[in-house]
């Protein structure tokens, strides 16, 4: 029987998970090219012969989204697979259309052909959007296990945007790791906050070969810790699965993809920022759980703020630097370094549009909606460079860093500047201690 071509749509992170785990060695098919967006400079490159196995000895080529109707003409392609997250209905279903319009059907993979089973208890933390607080979720679940004497190991939704081959497994257990790996700020910025808490973080491409290394991992392990990206759901088949949600963009939690299959598919949602959300704006997120998923249990948490230097944001002209992907792809307007502009009485917001440099410049053109913010970008050099120079050319008395890392670790700033910390904090019960006592009870026998 001849193969069904197939074209994966994606963003250098579940399109190769996909491919790995139900593509490759699979005679029924043949993978003629994966397509990159969201991420810049992830096209042009291959999917390497080493990783893509025994039927790819030339690898496949990776291509701009935008050629993606004219790929599907050239290639013959039979079906194109969309495989990346944080997206809105109408684009995905507008991005069907032009795939059906080109001659190819338009698909997606469930968990039940994607999700590894682990010989480890699983955890799964999600998230209906980019930036609703999943990181803070997974440190706050994590801290927890580990006062009960259990060694966390976590591993990460993928971010591959260097080196397939030399990314394929990643291990990082001390902050020189993540020099070691040439990580970007993104990575940093996911990576670091489990290393400071003391336990080791895996992730990269191969996620099957990621698994056994993590259940196998040197320092032991008790309870893997599946640390979501984007709004994607789990690589892994959790035995409890976590998804947290956003006020400050109600309704999204049924209205992006797959944010809506990562509710329908938890035991527990998180309902985060509750101390900063309009109360209306809560009450659609707790409806639109109720509607899709009433058995679920429901953590109500604040994301509470902490700020290092709060002399340099009272009365001064500040300029708020925050998580990149969050603002971006996550069109979020508001997060903690605003937040805390606002309680700490900053006289004024500086606007930073005006001196965006480089790519920056070319990132407010590509994401509008970014308003009063420095988005942390640095996917590269060259972004890290445009990120510095950005900085240093806003007219402010002061920078409030609001990056889950140490920006100044990275990048060099001249400026007067503080960190802004950020942390889950449950407001009554059920808490996270609540949700985990009974599988910690069950793990440790």
């Amino acid at each position: 029987m001849t193969p069904k071509k197939i074209i994966i749509i994606g963003a250098a992170g579940r399109d190769f998970h996909n491919f790995n785990v139900f593509y490759r060695d699979n005679p029924a098919y043949e993978v003629v090219a994966f397509t990159a967006a969201q991420i810049p400079d992830i096209a042009d490159r291959k999917y390497p012969a080493e990783l893509a196995g025994k039927l790819y000895p030339n690898g496949i080529s990776v291509y701009e989204q935008s050629e993606l109707e004219t790929l599907i003409k050239k290639l013959d392609a039979d079906a194109c697979v969309f495989s990346y997250s944080d997206v809105p209905y109408s684009y995905v279903m507008s991005l069907g259309a032009k795939v059906n319009a080109a001659g190819a059907a338009f698909t997606m993979l469930g968990h039940k052909n994607t999700m590894l089973k682990s010989t480890k208890p699983v955890i799964s933390v999600c998230a209906v959007r980019t930036g609703c607080g999943k990181s803070q979720t997974s440190r706050r679940i994590t801290e927890v296990l580990m006062a009960n004497g259990l060694k966390v190991i976590a591993v990460r939704h993928p971010m591959p945007y260097g080196d397939l081959l030399a990314q394929k497994v990643q291990r990082f257990a001390t902050i020189e790791d993540l020099k070691k790996h040439n990580c970007t700020i993104e990575e940093m910025e996911e990576y670091e906050p489990h290393i400071a808490r003391g336990n080791v973080i895996y992730a990269g491409v191969d996620y099957e070969a990621i698994l056994r290394a993590a259940e196998n991992d040197p320092d032991g392990c008790d309870v893997i810790l599946w640390d979501g990206g984007n709004n994607d759901f789990s690589f892994y088949k959790p035995d409890l699965m976590v998804a947290v949600t956003d006020p400050h963009r109600p309704g999204h939690e049924l209205s992006y993809y797959p944010g809506e299959v990562t509710l329908r598919l938890a035991d527990v949602v998180v309902i985060n920022k509750i101390d900063s959300a309009d109360y209306a704006n809560i009450l659609t997120v707790r409806e639109s759980i109720e509607k899709v998923n009433p058995g679920a249990v429901v953590v109500d948490a604040a994301s509470t703020i902490s700020v290092e230097k709060p002399e340099l944001i009272k009365g001064k002209r500040v300029l708020v630097v925050e998580d990149g992907p969050t603002l971006t792809h996550g069109e979020m307007k508001i997060g903690a370094g605003i937040v805390a502009a606002r309680r700490y009485g900053a006289a004024e917001i500086i606007d930073p549009k005006p001196f965006a440099v480089g790519s920056l410049a070319k990132t407010y053109r590509t994401y509008p909606h970014i308003e009063n913010l420095l988005p942390a970008m640095g996917y590269g050099e060259e972004q890290m460079r445009d990120l510095s120079a950005t900085i240093e050319r806003v007219d402010c008395d002061s920078v409030i860093i609001a990056t889950p890392i140490d920006l100044g670790r990275v990048i060099d700033i001249k400026k007067p500047n503080t960190r802004v910390d950020y942390s889950l904090q449950e407001i009554g019960h059920p808490d996270i201690e609540d949700v985990l006592r009974d599988l910690i009870a069950k793990i440790k026998g």
